[in-house]
């Protein structure tokens, strides 16, 4: 058994300095592009033949939907998603007349279905291990701090039976010929479950009451973490606000790749896929599953070195920091929001760093900062870009206002949640050197 001795459950403020040392590159540009066109297709789609009660209902409702707020819930969403990708992409699900591939056209998408169904086949397997691997790890460093006795074999025992049943619930549901959408249903009210059984382990209650009052010589400090961990305004927060917004538009993407191949194969017999739609979709895949896969990769290293516990020490240093400096806000579509800055000396610095916590399709922002002289003069400073999030500064060679603004009035009905920081900091007075003192004396 591991010793917990001067340490504490992990922080979320020390999740933001760790966090800081992994900085996730923007993603590329064509989830974006590819993003947009692929909902213009959809769009066409639905204009020319409205979706159809049942499961193209619910699709386009899901679309219209903010992707899910938790990390892990995002996972399985795309995990979900791809299934039902790989589904539409069999032979025995496309469409009729594509099933016989009459025409030199129809055998040409074939292959490159095939092509596309290996894509997305990859991705899956990248993300199953990975999840696999994530969660065998937390249990295993949770049982290091379990006395290697009966008590940490019970809790063995009672992880594996839990599983066990688990694993009949679903085969039993897909027995009963539900749909991958109900199964992974199930499945996320399983991992829900899981992390119940976590928090009553931590409080001593329901399933586990029996089981915890043998649990002597365990330490508090990892009920404490396995109580807390999961909460809405936990330290895995911050791993929500840093590592979210590119998962959130993977999700879309990833998305609107299954809608609109859905919505094509039910209008395939008369509305062929145009070429450049195919171009457009065979793009999109290749941009999905190479960003996903390389999100994945990213998110795994940073989990695997990512601690439970810190020192009291270490974490009561972190809480005494200012972190009110960050504010956050919500920017209605068709809005803006500025922070005007009034400088007085000339080298001052002007430093930000902002993120979108959470949002909708194309995930950014717009952002620009201007300057006006005493005159009433303007300039523009940092011309007009769209951002999912950007850290910046720059001296200042004029006093005078300076004003940042984050903009969403292209956006015509989803609001962005910002949140920043914005700073000014005077030019640093050097210290005067007492020779140099008396000289001007």
């Amino acid at each position: 058994m591991a010793s917990t001795e001067g340490i504490v459950p992990i922080t979320r403020a020390f999740l933001a300095s760790y966090y800081d040392t992994y900085q996730f590159s923007p993603l590329s540009n064509d989830v974006a592009r590819l993003s947009s066109e692929i909902r213009s297709f959809t769009a066409d789609l639905l204009n020319s033949s409205p979706a159809a009660e049942g499961e193209e209902r619910l699709l386009v409702s899901e679309l219209e939907s903010e992707p899910p707020h938790k990390v892990d819930e995002n996972m399985w969403k795309n995990r979900e998603h791809m299934e039902e990708i790989l589904y539409l992409l069999e032979k025995p699900h496309w469409p009729r007349s594509l099933q016989q591939q009459l025409s030199p056209d129809d055998a040409e998408l074939a292959t490159i279905i095939d092509r596309l169904h290996q894509k997305f086949q990859t991705s899956l397997k990248t993300l199953e291990s990975f999840q696999a691997k994530n969660s065998e790890r937390v249990f295993n460093t949770v049982m290091t701090y379990i006395p290697q006795d009966f008590r940490g074999k019970l809790i063995r025992q009672q992880r594996e039976r839990s599983e066990r049943n688990k694993q009949a619930e679903v085969d039993a549901l897909v027995s009963s010929g539900a749909s991958i959408r109900d199964r992974y249903a199930l499945l996320w009210k399983q991992q829900m479950e899981r992390r119940r059984l976590l928090a009553q382990l931590g409080s001593a209650t329901g399933v586990y009451k029996t089981l915890v009052k043998y649990l002597v010589g365990v330490p508090q400090v990892l009920l404490d973490f396995i109580r807390q961990i999961n909460d809405d305004d936990g330290p895995m927060e911050e791993q929500r606000q840093r590592y979210g917004p590119p998962l959130y538009r993977l999700t879309t993407m990833v998305l609107l790749i299954r809608v609109f191949i859905s919505l094509s194969w039910g209008r395939f017999e008369t509305r062929k896929l145009k070429k450049e739609e195919v171009a457009v979709l065979e793009q999109a895949a290749d941009v999905y599953t190479t960003e996903f896969e390389r999100f994945i990769t990213f998110i795994s290293e940073v989990f695997a070195n990512s601690p439970f516990f810190i020192s009291a020490e270490v974490a009561g240093a972190l809480e005494g920091r200012n972190n009110d400096d960050y504010k956050e806000i919500s920017v209605p579509a068709g809005k803006t929001h500025e922070v005007s800055l009034s400088v007085d000396a000339i080298n001052s610095y002007i430093a930000w760093d902002f993120s979108l916590v959470q949002g909708k399709i194309n995930l950014d922002i717009g952002f620009s900062v201007e300057y006006t002289n005493p005159s009433g003069e303007k300039s523009l400073i940092l011309p007009y870009r769209r951002f999912e999030s950007d850290q910046g500064n720059f001296c200042t060679c004029e006093v005078g206002n300076y004003k940042l603004l984050w903009d969403n009035s292209y956006s015509s009905f989803f609001k962005k949640a910002l949140r920043y920081k914005v700073d000014c900091i005077p030019p640093v007075a050097e210290p005067v050197a007492p020779a140099a003192t008396e000289a001007k004396e």
